[in-house]
């Protein structure tokens, strides 16, 4: 086998990260039990917590986040553990597509599935449908509506329009509701007002890589605005294995996003925030990933989305905030391909001859004589869109207490003939609140709750957390979080019409078969395990959480620490194949799972080191019936229900990086990322960032090189995601002025 250039000595270093890399956590862990109590000894808990001073050019202040109970908190009172990402460490490692940015965050994984479609969880249970976190972008819900699944490719965020990425690590129902059965990943993008001016930024690179972006914008006294335009083109993997041959994979995108956000300054207490966007282009999908019927062409998808955005923001006074956001965003899929398929492999389907194939009292030895194959044309288009409605009101009812409080209403619609078999919809509506509670400096309660109402099963659910937190020092704290969450099956799960109209049939069959409608009833493989028409419930989650939060302002540093220890309960999972030939869902799954995580960056005035780590240990038990319509379940039935939701579950994984300021305004940037036991292989990279900025009194420009180095070629999660070399190349040049 043929062995880059350095990679013996990569593969090396690689090995030492795999030992460092415990011993590393270890260390920070040891580091803080010294500290600590250092810290704390022979100093008085003050009767006012005051803000501490930055040094060394840089801030010391705790760190704040919003998303995890939708009031602002510091580190050391919110109820849970919060990655906070900012923009700019994901420009300056040179991340370049959004859902790489994830690999940064502790028990995250991050894979391809299908045609090169990104995935992403957090502590695994999901594949191709990642519907157990909540995606939030400026407040707004992000995922489609029917599948509730994450379309990351075709998501209009750019890299340049990020301010911060949050992600609550954890059940978060109690705040977001039952999309936020694992946790909730908040894109907040940037101000118009902060980004007055033009920016124009290219990048290019290995496997046909091209990113364009550029936008305009200006702040007055009355109105701060932006437009924003950017252009995605990525070929995907190099090749494929089919049929026991390497072939080229076709899996590439390009898509294009037009962007407006503006900010209307009507009063000092009165703001509006009024977003509109635009996705158009084409996600590639190649035909032997078609399924049932042997594609003739690549079935592509044509993206058509557009969203819709306005927030209302009053302040009545400097102790209450409350805003009023209304959001309508519509999904629009059209893919269509041409079929060819033998007819001794199609079921016939009229004059009552072989209606399913499990039918043991049909005889269709007459269909070797059948005088030509069957050609038709299919289609999986569809279209769905969502209305939602949110009010939340923030009081500070004192300086010991703050609450958060709010209603939501969603309305669904969805389309498809292929999917449903016309048009539907489905509603949720919920009341939210979170109660702040510090009886004492050093002691922060945090009480909070969900109620919602979905029609997809009929019912309401209450979904609460209970947190509370020591405080030490102002800089230190540990967190015991209760919370419990439950998801309930979207409407593509719970009321499924699956079926592909056969159109422009050829002529021998057109008189029978043109425009009927073949569905999964008619060809299941295996009618025993059909569940079909079985009524799902929702899944639920309970969540242990003990964890620490730490600052340790050292000379001339400042260390941040966060680890977690969580131990989950998970019931009525949903498990099952989701294909037109074969539909087995059902709540047939248990998991339970515990492990730790741990976060934390070290800041020089001109060096920044950044580490994570996550180990997750997860049983996963067989818990659903074990006949279906008077049948046994095959053998092999419950092995893979189980593995379904493990695929993307990953014993080991993390990453650490450096960044580096150097002279004559260059940066240089390495993180390494690993994720072992993933799938009985691993995933481990290196990437390496040199830029070069060039700073003149009426622009400003930047040139960066980008190298990725994957240290092992194992592919990733399927046998079909190869790339033809393990270095990847990518430059890219900046404008702003």
């Amino acid at each position: 086998m043929q062995v880059a250039p350095g990679t013996t000595i990569l593969r090396c270093a690689t090995q030492a990260f795999s030992g460092f890399r415990l011993y590393f956590s270890a260390t920070l862990l040891g580091v803080t039990t010294a500290v600590a109590p250092a810290l704390a000894d022979g100093n008085d808990i003050p009767d006012k917590v005051e803000p501490l001073r930055g040094f060394y050019g840089f801030s010391d202040d705790i760190p704040e986040v919003l998303t995890t109970t939708r009031l602002r908190q510091p580190k050391t009172r919110v109820p849970g553990s919060t990655t906070v990402i900012e923009g700019n460490l994901i420009r300056q490692l040179g991340i370049n597509s959004l859902v790489e940015i994830f690999r940064l965050v502790p028990g995250m994984v991050v894979g391809e599935v299908g045609s090169g479609t990104p995935v992403t969880t957090y502590h695994g249970t999901v594949h191709y449908e990642q519907r157990r976190m909540q995606v939030l972008i400026d407040g707004r819900t992000a995922h489609r509506a029917t599948l509730s699944d994450m379309d990351w490719q075709s998501m209009p965020v750019a890299l340049e329009l990020i301010e911060r990425i949050e992600v609550s690590r954890g059940p978060n129902s109690a705040a977001y509701g039952i999309n936020a059965f694992l946790g909730t990943i908040n894109f907040i993008t940037r101000d118009p007002g902060d980004t007055v001016g033009t920016e124009l930024r290219i990048m290019s690179g290995s496997r046909d890589y091209r990113r364009t972006f550029a936008s305009i914008g200006d702040a007055t006294k009355d109105i701060d605005w932006r437009l924003a335009f950017e252009k995605r083109e990525f070929g995907g993997f190099d090749y494929q294995k089919e049929d026991g041959e390497f072939i080229p994979f076709h899996d590439g995108q390009n898509l294009n996003f037009l962007m407006f956000d503006s900010r209307l300054k009507l009063k000092p207490d009165f703001n509006i925030e009024l977003r509109a966007g635009i996705t158009d282009g084409v996600n590639e999908e190649d035909q032997y990933k078609t399924g049932y019927f042997p594609a003739q062409a690549n079935p592509d998808i044509d993206v058509q989305d557009f969203y819709l955005d306005s927030r209302f923001n009053v302040i009545p006074s400097a102790d209450h905030f409350f805003h009023v956001q209304v959001s309508f965003e519509n999904f629009k899929r059209r893919q269509r391909w041409p079929i060819k398929v033998p007819i001794e492999d199609v079921l016939p389907l009229f004059n009552g001859i072989c209606l399913n194939p499990a039918d043991s009292s049909v005889n269709c030895s007459n269909l070797n004589t059948a005088p030509e194959s069957l050609s038709a044309n299919l289609n999986a288009d569809s279209e769905d869109s969502r209305l939602e409605l949110e009010l939340q009101d923030t009081l500070v009812l004192s300086d010991t207490t703050k609450l958060v409080s709010g209603l939501g209403y969603r309305h669904d619609t969805y389309r498809s003939e292929t999917f449903f078999n016309g048009r539907g919809t489905s509603e949720q509506y919920r009341v939210f609140g979170n109660l702040e509670y510090s009886p004492t400096n050093w002691l922060t309660f945090n009480g909070g709750g969900n109620w919602e109402h979905t029609d997809t099963t009929g019912k309401g659910y209450f979904s609460p957390r209970l947190a509370a937190n020591l405080i030490f020092n102002n800089q230190h704290a540990l967190r015991f979080v209760y919370s419990e969450a439950v998801r309930t099956p979207d409407s593509f799960e719970q009321n499924p019409n699956y079926g592909f109209v056969l159109r422009n049939v050829n002529a021998a069959y057109a008189g029978e078969l043109e425009g009927y409608r073949l569905t999964t009833g008619d060809i299941a493989r295996e009618k025993f395990s059909d569940t079909l028409g079985v009524e799902l419930h929702e899944e639920k989650i309970r969540s242990h959480e003990i964890s620490y939060f730490g600052q340790f302002p050292l000379t001339p540093a400042l260390l941040t620490l966060e680890v977690r220890g969580f131990k989950d309960e998970m019931r009525d999972m949903i498990s099952g194949v989701i294909q037109f030939e074969e539909w087995n869902i059902d709540n047939s799954v248990n998991i339970d799972q515990k492990g730790f995580e741990v976060e934390g960056t070290l800041v020089f005035p001109l060096t920044t080191f950044r580490a994570s780590y996550g180990y997750l240990d997860q049983d996963t038990r067989y818990s659903g019936p074990l006949s279906y319509n008077g049948q046994n379940l095959r053998e092999e039935e419950v092995p893979i229900k189980l593995r379904l939701l493990e695929r993307l579950s990953v014993r080991h994984s993390g990453s650490i990086a450096v960044i580096q300021t150097l002279p004559w305004n260059v940066t240089a940037a390495s993180v390494f990322y690993w994720a072992d036991e993933f799938r009985n292989s691993q995933f481990e990279r290196f990437d390496i960032r040199l830029a070069k900025q060039i700073i003149q009194p009426r622009y400003t420009a930047e040139l960066a090189f980008v190298m990725q180095h994957y240290l092992n070629r194992e592919f990733e999660l399927s046998s079909d995601n190869n790339i033809a070399d393990q270095n990847q190349f990518f430059v890219e040049a900046g404008l702003r002025f």
